[in-house]
């Protein structure tokens, strides 16, 4: 990676990573330039860029550049839990997946006593202040009892619209989601209450059946919480949520694209009804992403993480897969090597699909000028060796 020194017209030094492949919103470019200057992306151009508007050139010849990753839901990584309610640990969670590619991560908790959950809040909500995180997702109390999965059945209760409003303000104008089991007593009035306080109201671990969920959806729903995963299967008679969630084309569903949650004919078939403009991957990761193998805690249980897959190691919900040990630069290399996906779908569902959910695509989720400079450096493996975070370098390319 060979680099040159120049002046920019400016008279200042900036950045400018030349000769890679280049994921832009109209497409992959080849050989193309991305400059940078301070924390943001000055300009994106083709082969004929200006040499002469760079300050240091970077030779990525033989690399690819994509925007930033974004994760809607993650619970945490690096041996570290968003629930821990310690500043610290939450932000050995962040750093854990920006070097990883995620440059834009969303803090989601688990279910736990309403109070416990404020205090989290309370604590998160300071690191979406201060811009490490971009807000809050509560996944639990408010979900189905028969769908609980990983999280602590007794803890669990209806969406009492009251209670709902207690957890959103308690994060101070960062919840950004909550998971919501619709066909509870006081799901469809709590879906609407989300809805009108600019809170994504998703549907997940859930009961529900078909019409129940298209009530949801018209109430506002607009999110598939880890689709298809805590929810009924698909059925020829009953279809049950599945359907409806994949079938609207005003939700995004949810993926985990680990080869653990879903098989690669389903990841396949999702995006395929619903398109790659409505497809977010997530990583849904617990603490043991980027760890080894090993005992773990998630919110109130613990977990057991082996061969690279968490279940719940006792109680009555033991045996059950816990969340995920992903990160999202795994998920991008097993969608274009793997599932074949095409690089700009993959980037849709990665960067481009959450941003836009977020309401953060103004300043992230593609490749464009004006826009933070997030971006991910990838081999020609798709292995990651280089992470930019608001113009700052999280992994630095080696020879930079």
């Amino acid at each position: 990676m060979a680099q040159q020194q120049s002046a920019g017209r400016s008279g200042g030094l900036r950045t400018t990573l030349a000769g890679a492949r280049i994921a832009r919103p109209s497409g992959v470019v080849d050989g193309g330039r991305i400059t940078v200057e301070g924390d943001r992306i000055a300009d994106v151009s083709g082969r004929e860029g200006d040499p002469g508007a760079a300050g240091t050139v970077v030779d990525l010849t033989g690399h690819l550049i994509v925007p930033g990753f974004v994760d809607m839901h993650v619970h945490g990584g690096g041996g570290g839990s968003f629930s821990s309610a310690d500043p610290e640990e939450c932000l050995t969670v962040a750093a854990t997946h920006r070097r990883h590619g995620t440059t834009s991560m969303v803090a989601s908790t688990v279910t736990g006593d309403l109070d416990e959950l404020g205090k989290q809040a309370a604590v998160l909500a300071e690191l979406v202040q201060q811009g490490d995180l971009a807000g809050i997702h509560f996944e639990g109390p408010f979900i189905s009892p028969h769908r609980c999965g990983a999280h602590q059945p007794e803890l669990l209760r209806d969406p009492d619209p009251a209670d709902v409003r207690k957890l959103v303000d308690a994060a101070r104008g960062t919840a950004r989601m909550m998971t919501i089991a619709p066909e509870l007593p006081g799901g469809l009035e709590s879906v609407r209450l989300l809805a009108d306080a600019g809170v994504i109201a998703a549907v997940g671990h859930t009961d529900s059946t078909y019409d129940a969920t298209r009530d949801a959806i018209d109430a506002g729903a607009t999110v598939a919480t880890h689709l298809f995963n805590a929810m009924p299967a698909l059925g020829h008679r009953a279809p049950g949520p599945v359907l409806a969630l994949l079938e609207d084309e005003r939700v995004t569903v949810e993926l985990i694209n680990d080869g653990t949650h879903l098989h690669p004919a389903v990841l396949e078939m999702a995006f395929r009804d619903a398109g790659a403009g409505r497809v977010a991957f997530i990583t849904d990761a617990m603490g043991a992403a980027g760890m080894s193998d090993g005992m773990f805690p998630l919110g109130p249980m613990r977990v057991e993480v082996k061969d690279g897959v968490a279940r719940i190691s006792e109680g009555p919900t033991a045996g059950s897969i816990a969340g995920s040990t992903l990160t999202l630069d795994r998920a991008f290399r097993r969608a274009v090597t793997l599932d074949r996906l095409p690089v700009e779908h993959a980037v849709q569902a990665l960067s481009a699909n959450p941003a836009r959910l977020l309401g953060i695509d103004d300043r992230t989720g593609s490749l464009e000028a004006g826009k933070d400079a997030d971006l991910v450096i990838l081999d020609a493996a798709y292995e990651v060796v280089g992470v930019m975070r608001r113009g700052a370098w999280v992994v630095r390319p080696a020879g930079i």
